[in-house]
């Protein structure tokens, strides 16, 4: 049974205050969700802010989480990004570290045919020759990883694992499962339908704040209690109507008041909480009922 199955958290990037890597605030962040029972994570993808951080920082994140994670978990470092020369060397990097799998996004900005796609994750696949994942988020890419292509890279790119599909096309989801590949769910709303349609788990943002909610789902659906499967997938909702617009600080906010530590905001100052607005998301967590939120 492949080990890529289950709940994988989406990393936020803690930060100093100075917009650099927070090791402390990211050891202790992922201490908490290994604790929780995660099965692993997705590091430095949308919620981790990758294509805002310089590469240093993207390595320092990947050997940092190697570190910690010490092969109780299984971490999938993200490496896409714009030019191909980048996303292989960083997947090198990866790989140098102790990483266990690495993700993509296809090239992005200049949009990419489909052959520049194949080409692209046959070179970053060869550079680290660990289990590949593709990233299909085409919201934030603007290129839809269609079954066709994802056929011609199940074919043509060996070290190919599976993929974690953002995409509005719920469907595509089922035809990815049925070529054999892992296929995680982007969308921590839909983990339950996914499941049913054969997917292997979940990777998204909010399991990180309070994995035990989707845990539960992960648990009671491996029992065949799809009842309380539906029950808690129900309950895991709950935590969405704490995110705004302001989505990263967010995040960052909520997870370190259940670590107890700051965080610090996203890497660019565009998103910001005032203190009302903190005040509120606190009083909002407190609600949730959840265990040991721990005074900022």
């Amino acid at each position: 049974m492949s080990q890529f199955r289950g709940l994988f958290p989406a990393a936020i990037t803690p930060l100093t205050a100075d917009g650099k890597v927070y090791e402390k605030g990211l050891r202790q962040y992922l201490e908490f969700n290994i604790q929780a029972g995660v099965h692993g994570f997705w590091l430095a993808g949308g919620t981790g802010e990758s294509v805002l951080l310089d590469d240093e920082d993207n390595r320092r994140v990947a050997g940092i989480a190697a570190d910690q994670n010490g092969g109780r978990i299984v971490n999938i470092m993200h490496v896409g990004a714009a030019t191909t020369a980048r996303a292989c060397a960083l997947a090198e990097h990866a790989a140098d570290v102790g990483c266990e799998s690495i993700c993509a996004v296809p090239p992005f900005f200049y949009t990419p045919s489909d052959d520049q796609v194949v080409e692209h994750y046959k070179a970053v696949g060869a550079a680290a020759d660990l289990p590949l994942f593709l990233y299909n988020l085409p919201a934030a890419t603007n290129v839809d990883l269609t079954p066709a292509v994802v056929q011609r890279l199940r074919d043509e790119v060996p070290q190919l694992q599976g993929l974690k599909h953002s995409s509005p096309n719920f469907g595509n989801a089922r035809v990815f499962a049925e070529m054999g590949l892992d296929c995680f769910i982007g969308s921590a709303t839909l983990m339950l339908p996914a499941l049913t349609v054969g997917c292997c788990g979940l990777v998204d943002g909010p399991p990180a704040f309070a994995p035990e909610l989707w845990l539960n789902v992960w648990q009671a659906y491996q029992a065949g209690d799809l009842r309380s499967a539906e029950a808690a997938q129900r309950r895991a909702l709950d935590v969405y109507g704490l995110f705004t617009s302001d989505y990263l600080a967010t995040m960052k906010y909520i997870v370190g008041l259940r670590i107890g530590l700051d965080l610090g905001g996203p890497k660019e100052t565009r998103n910001t909480l005032t203190d009302e607005a903190k005040a509120e998301l606190r009083s909002r967590v407190e609600a949730l009922n959840l265990e040991a939120v721990t005074p900022a």
